[in-house]
């Protein structure tokens, strides 16, 4: 514990007065508890010295210090101490007149405030802190004249005021004389985005406030730079990103400044005469920061000169390490560890105008570098790689708060390339990574200021996005760290800490250490604690329980964290749309380990969560549609799941969707498609689908160049064509030559395998029968029935040469040893397609197959012994249901009578020896 000096504590009066008793100091490293303070063997925390007490306050953030300040009378009025209140950062708080009331009694000798939004500049002067010396305002583009006129008002003693970097679209020249006039002490003033700075507004500020030595106007549209030349007082002056200076009168006025000591003018067009008029004519200047102006960088003559002695110029094609280190005569270090040189050096000398230089430096070098990532304008690679990411992870050292945050932030923002699709430059990323930047980066993260909590995590997580950073992060212990910041009951710091949860969590090798480190629990408790209002919150979330709810281990975390809940109400109250496409997604992924836990069946039974993602298939957005028909699919693995979608619209919703998907990606139409074929496993659902028209827009789909979308199409059709009805609707519908074409051209065998499936249920006889039931007028009977034979043979023709395929014409001409168990294998090995063991086929459709054996047509027979031989491989995911269904049907003796049967085609006879074989294996196996 760190020696603090002790303060004496009086707060109230009469019979409130509390008198704190006075204890020793506590220093050294090692905390001794006196016996006093022990109570029955434990620490008496309420009998702690004060002075230990308040080193606690110090380390916490306001809302952990009203917790603890309640714990008692004693340390309410510690926690009231002058010493905790003479800062404040409101700035992720929700800042009313009712919170600054009851924290008013605090602010009497606030000195420092920070705050964002218009309802927190609204609400600053109901705190009464009459001595409060320094504002810094973010958010600041709805702050009008009269809230700042109204600020510096109530606030005479301020010596700084910062509004920005978002432009203060709504502050005139007006206020700034409110300013001049109110606040005569005024030392510091930057303002962003004004839009014109008036002559008036810069001479009232050169009249009423003759102390004001920084001023900044940044990102203004318009400033008289003639009356700028009448601040005589000014040192440091800054109009980074001003427009439309009239230059020859800038140099012209700014230059006999006698005061004028450091001169911004990065991200403005000033050019290499300004530059050179500047550095020579002034007396005063001593270094000249011109970062990214393009003008001046054009120049390769100016940028190879070095005519200016004395003066330091910043800019993209100079060394800034350089240029501030001839600052400091005598420096022989390299030039890279100057910040750290000057920070060790201010600990023992004290100089108070090179101090000033470098903190007015770190401060304006910080604000460019983020301004000029945000805009990531091109071929300044090299300049990010070589100076620009260290001098961010240099400034992130800074003692100025707020230049470490802007560092860090600066670290987030440079690394995108493509914020909408999460692409980062990997170079710029792992330039950081070698810097040293990770460690610093969670060392802020652990600050217990929630500012630099924040954004170090928002860097942590942008970076993470790269594999080799986000390792890095996990091996410094970057999960346990954001995991703990997950918890942090500061919307701001959870929702980067979450954030970084998810880009780790894209990482298989993270996901179980994100659940051992708490992060499950973390982001499902996120979800309850904001449930509304709250959007990149629940985004992120969700985002993160989605990765990991894709490990079958931490998908059971999930659903024992509350998780289940937590997302089926995101997906059924919230309205934002990137929170309703993570919350699909993460129910998806939850409901696809239907093998190895429940969690299936437990999204199914939670109330609300089948409507929900029914609905979301209808959402304008197509992430949406897309997660929400992926959840879904998921879902109809599950028996009770499918007949549930049904009951709530599924059928006709995911008919609308997939006759919707034409046009869009294949990730919609894949899911689609797929939702609808897990419907189709009840014969119910499935005379449904093509009753509210389902069969055309998968006939459209199945024709699809996209391997997965044509793949999931052909078991769709697949299923529908069980039924003889829908077998009808597929061929009226051109469905046959769709079905051919992928027999014949699929990348995919198991869409091949499936199209011929579905061709062979079309024609085994049952939809003819249920042609002439249904019965029609005689020319259209004829009609029809001269189309089915047409498509008959078309489909026949196409499954034996689908069939043959898999057969090797060396081995089946071999034909008396093809009874050989070596022989067998190899006819299998050649035969098998190994996603088709994924299939899981009802008695009804084995029963069809074995059927189909006795079928006068040798192609069918072929294809129904090709089939079940598939569906009975050992080592298959369902391969011994089917071999038990098989068996409990007394099957096996008529396989036997048709791998004898003269009549049956050799193709056919091998495959049902191997199918035997197949079956007296499973037998064997369940027989252990």
């Amino acid at each position: 514990m760190s020696r603090r000096v002790r303060r004496k504590l009086e707060e109230g009066n009469g019979k409130d007065k509390v008198v704190l008793p006075s204890y020793p100091e506590t220093s050294g490293e090692d905390l001794v508890v006196a016996p006093e303070i022990l109570l029955h063997g434990f620490v008496d925390w309420t009998s702690l010295p004060y002075d230990t007490v308040i080193q606690l306050f110090t380390c916490l953030n306001y809302r952990d210090r009203a917790s603890l300040a309640s714990t008692c009378r004693t340390w309410r009025v510690l926690g009231a101490s002058s010493c905790l209140w003479s800062s404040l950062d409101l700035r992720a708080h929700k800042f009313g007149a009712t919170m600054a009331a009851s924290l008013a009694s605090r602010c009497v000798n606030l000195h420092n405030l920070r705050f964002r939004g218009i309802e927190s500049a609204d609400s600053l002067i109901h705190l009464k802190a009459r001595n409060l010396l320094e504002v810094s305002g973010d958010y600041c583009r709805k702050i009008t004249d009269a809230t700042l006129s109204m600020i510096v008002a109530r606030h005479e003693a301020l010596e700084s005021l910062q509004l920005g970097p978002d432009f203060c679209e709504k502050i005139t020249s007006d206020a700034i004389k409110a300013v001049a006039f109110c606040c005569p002490k005024l030392k510091k003033l930057r303002l962003s985005g004004i839009r014109d700075v008036t002559s008036e507004a810069i001479e009232a500020l050169a009249k009423h406030c003759p102390q004001l030595t920084d001023l900044g106007f940044l990102d203004c549209l318009n400033i008289d730079e003639e009356a700028l030349g009448n601040v005589v007082s000014v040192r440091y002056l800054s109009v980074a990103g001003t427009s439309n200076i009239k230059w020859s009168i800038a140099s012209n006025q700014w230059d006999k400044l006698p005061k004028l000591t450091c001169l911004d003018v990065s991200r403005t067009d000033i050019g290499p005469s300004t530059v050179s008029r500047f550095l020579t004519s002034s007396q005063s200047i001593k270094v000249l920061c011109a970062l990214n102006c393009h003008v001046l960088e054009e120049d390769t003559s100016f940028i190879s000169s070095n005519r200016f002695k004395g003066k330091v110029i910043l800019a993209l094609f100079s060394n800034v390490f350089d240029g501030l280190a001839s600052i400091f005569t005598g420096y022989t270090k390299k030039p890279k560890e100057i910040f750290s040189y000057w920070r060790e050096l201010m600990k023992t000398t004290k100089d108070k105008a090179v101090d000033d230089i470098m903190l007015w430096s770190e401060w304006f070098i910080s604000h460019t570098l983020l301004r000029t990532a945000e805009c990531n304008p091109q071929g300044l690679d090299d300049f990010w790689l070589n100076q620009g990411a260290a001098l961010l992870l240099t400034l992130m050292q800074s003692s100025q708060e707020d230049v470490q945050e802007r560092s860090a932030t600066g670290l987030a923002t440079f690394v995108v390339i493509d914020d909408e699709n999460a692409s980062i430059d990997c170079g710029r990323a792992e330039a950081v990574m070698k810097d040293g930047g990770i460690r610093l980066l969670l060392e802020l993260a652990k600050s217990w200021r929630e500012g630099l909590q924040s954004e170090a995590a928002k860097a942590i997580a942008n970076l993470s996005v790269n594999a080799n950073v986000a390792k890095s992060v996990a091996e410094e212990g970057g999960i346990r760290i954001l995991a703990g910041l997950a918890k942090s009951t500061n919307r701001l710091v959870a929702e980067e800490a979450a954030g970084g949860l998810w880009n780790l969590s894209v990482g298989e090798e993270h996901k179980n250490a994100i659940a051992q480190a708490g992060g499950v629990k973390a982001l499902v408790d996120l979800i309850f604690r904001w449930p509304t209002g709250c959007d990149g919150v629940l985004e992120r979330a969700a985002g993160a329980l989605a990765n990991l709810a894709a490990d079958d281990k931490c998908s059971m975390e999930v659903a024992t964290a509350g998780g289940v809940h937590a997302l089926v109400m995101l997906a059924r109250n919230c309205k934002y749309e990137g929170v309703q496409e993570q919350a699909a997604r993460a129910l998806a992924n939850l409901a696809a380990h239907g093998d190895s836990n429940n969690n299936n069946a437990a999204v199914g039974q939670e109330a609300g969560a089948l409507e929900a993602l029914v609905q979301l298939t209808q959402s304008a957005h197509e992430g949406v549609r897309q997660e929400a028909a992926g959840a879904l699919w998921n879902l109809s693995f599950d028996d009770k799941n499918r007949e549930s979608i049904a009951a709530v619209g599924g059928v006709e919703a995911l008919v609308v969707l997939a006759q919707s998907c034409s046009n869009a990606s294949t990730g919609l139409q894949e899911r689609a498609a797929g939702a609808l074929w897990g419907l189709s496993v009840s014969e119910a659902n499935s005379v449904a689908i093509g009753r509210e028209g389902g069969v055309p827009p998968l006939i459209a789909l199945a024709r699809s160049e996209a391997e997965d979308v044509h793949e999931t199409a052909a078991g769709a059709l697949w299923n529908l064509a069980f039924n003889p009805g829908n077998a009808l609707r597929i061929v009226e519908e051109g469905g046959v030559p769709a079905l051919v074409h992928l027999c014949l051209s699929s990348v995919s065998k198991m869409a091949r395998f499936m199209a011929a499936l579905a061709l062979s249920y079309m024609f085994d006889g049952r939809m003819d029968e249920y042609a002439l039931m249904i019965g029609t007028s005689s020319s259209e009977s004829t009609s029809k029935s001269i189309s089915l034979d047409g498509a008959r043979t078309m489909a026949l023709k196409n499954i034996e040469a689908f069939v043959k395929t898999f057969m090797d014409p060396q081995i089946f001409a071999a034909a008396p040893v093809l009874s050989t168990p070596i022989m067998l294998a190899q006819v299998t090995e050649r035969a098998r397609i190994q996603e088709a063991g994924h299939l899981r086929c009802s008695g009804a459709e084995i029963g069809r197959f074995v059927t189909m054996l006795r079928n006068p047509n040798s192609t069918l027979k072929a294809c129904a012994a090709f089939a079940l031989l598939q569906f009975t491989i050992p080592g298959g995911r369902h391969a011994v249901h089917h071999a038990s269904l098989m068996q409990n049907g007394g099957e096996a003796r008529f396989l036997r009578s048709a791998a004898a049967a003269a009549k049956t085609p050799r193709e056919a006879k091998i495959f049902v020896k191997i199918i035997l074989r197949n079956l007296e294996h499973h037998q064997a196996e369940s027989s252990i």
